[in-house]
């Protein structure tokens, strides 16, 4: 049965929305498109473990999955108040971590600014003049007559504007997703601000009470030498031993005062150095002395392949990566037309009382399409440039993921190496101050010389001087591996901007 014939006013009607609506639709179809290439996060080589870690069931083993490092307060592993104390100064007060958390609030407001452009722009206008054209003008209209022109007027207008650039090539839509990169990785560098300045204070904590073990070492040790000067002193004096001896008792104490001075004075270029941590004057900060023992934390490793997701100077790196890869697909989309959807509409007169009526109304509604036919290769610079801070970055990236997997082994080493060192030294501290009592009850005898008492006494002095040297730096490698893991941070905690 064939179908009937349409009335030739509805084939026109068809026709005309069938016209209108294809830019459209084709409009809709192309504003999906975008001419970045598709991500992808540069590759690193992980190992499956990491090489230094003791397979012995040691104090350093993989972490299992619910047991990382705290998520917050990472330095409460050493179970010091002072040290939680501190810590909490630092966030609260010093000025880098300020600068770095204003950093990042720019970052959300250039972000927030980026996606402004997803909307269109509406803006009103009203403006009241009184105009005098030239005499002489191009065109002017006669004088006198009914036609006349004249060359003074008044001219009122009151009117709005809506701008909205259809984004065809994705430009907008990369601009948004390059500041949201930018952004997660402002926000990542502030994480790793806060993380180095913890452990820098961290490391100076326990630097101070390495110091005060050895001014206490020192002063015991002076104790002990002013009573075995004394001593030589009465034996001098009775004619028992020469004065040789008094020389040297007097050298080794005057040297054990000088020590004691030295290390004063490196404490308090450590404690200075606390204050402007913690946002203090040095001139009125002060922390008492404390001989007290911090004992080395068990610190969860984790495996190599996390350590990607924990680091947040990485996850820095990473997503400047996908901020250049996004800025690939802007630089390309200036090789296409720009199109912008324009409305504007108000009313205008020469009389004011009769402004807003329908006879002074006007409107203009319409696309402009902008596009550049010949720029001398500036478009085409402007690509190869994206794509090589694309390359830049994911060698950056590769560059700090490398270098974190070489931190975390070198401090594995250090507390490894350094705690079989603990014991053999402390097995040297033990006999030297042995070597001390035997020769000390030997001099009083007259079985030897004094020097042999110095020689025992300088020995000792220098053993367990070393042993506090061990303990200290293998806090402070347990710190750096802390630091070299992420302390408790995740990739989890970057977020884009507010809406």
């Amino acid at each position: 049965m064939p179908k009937p014939e349409m009335p030739g006013r509805f084939r026109v009607v068809r026709s005309a929305l069938l016209s209108r609506s294809l830019p459209l639709a084709i409009a809709a179809v192309l504003a999906g498109c975008s001419l970045a290439p598709p991500y992808k996060v540069p590759t690193v080589s992980v190992a499956p473990s990491y090489q230094n870690a003791p397979s012995d069931g040691g104090m350093w083993q993989a972490a299992q999955p619910s047991d990382q490092l705290p998520r917050d307060r990472w330095w409460q592993l050493y179970h010091d108040p002072q040290l939680d104390q501190l810590q909490q100064r630092l966030l609260a007060s010093n000025a880098d971590i300020a600068a770095a958390l204003a950093h990042y609030r720019q970052a959300q407001a250039f972000d927030l600014q980026s996606r402004s452009a997803l909307f269109p722009t509406v803006s009103t206008n009203a403006n009241a003049q009184r105009d005098r054209e030239s005499d002489t003008r191009p065109l002017r209209g006669p004088r006198t007559g009914p036609n006349a022109s004249p060359a003074d007027y008044n001219s009122f207008t009151v009117g709005a504007e809506v701008d909205y650039e259809i984004d065809l090539w994705g430009r907008i839509r990369n601009t948004v997703t390059a500041a949201k990169a930018e952004t997660q990785a402002s926000a990542a560098d502030l994480a790793s601000a806060q993380l180095s300045l913890q452990a820098q204070l961290a490391d100076n904590y326990i630097q101070l009470r390495g110091l005060d073990q050895q001014i206490a070492l020192f002063q015991q040790s002076i104790d002990a030498y002013q009573k075995a000067l004394k001593l030589t002193q009465n034996l001098h004096t009775g004619g028992i031993v020469s004065g040789l001896d008094v020389a040297r008792a007097q050298s080794q104490l005057s040297s054990a005062k000088s020590l004691w001075s030295q290390a004063q004075a490196q404490r308090a270029l450590i404690q200075d150095a606390i204050a402007v941590l913690v946002g203090e004057s040095a001139s009125t900060f002060k922390l008492a002395a404390r001989t007290d023992t911090i004992n080395l934390p068990a610190v969860p490793t984790g495996v190599p392949s996390t350590l990607l997701q924990r680091r947040p100077d990485i996850a820095a790196a990473e997503r400047r990566v996908a901020e250049a890869n996004a800025r690939i697909g802007i630089a390309r989309a200036a090789y296409f037309p720009s199109l912008t959807l324009s409305a504007q509409g108000g009313f205008q007169s020469a009389q004011y009382p009769s402004l807003l009526t329908a006879p002074n109304h006007f409107w203009a509604i319409g696309p402009s399409l902008f596009e550049t036919i010949f720029d001398g290769g500036k478009r085409k610079a402007g690509v190869r440039a994206a794509k090589a801070a694309t390359d830049e970055a994911g060698a950056r990236y590769r560059s700090v993921a490398l270098n974190a997997f070489a931190q975390v082994e070198d401090n594995l080493a250090q507390i490894d190496h350094i705690g079989v060192a603990r014991t053999d030294q402390k097995d040297a501290a033990d006999a030297a101050q042995h070597s001390v009592d035997l020769s000390m009850d030997r001099y009083k005898e007259g079985a030897v010389g004094y020097l042999d008492v110095v020689q025992a006494q300088t020995t000792a002095l220098d053993a367990q001087r070393s042993l506090l040297s061990l303990n200290t730096n293998q806090l402070r490698a347990s710190v750096q591996l802390i630091k070299a893991l992420g302390g408790g941070w995740s990739v989890n905690e970057i977020t884009p901007a507010k809406r």
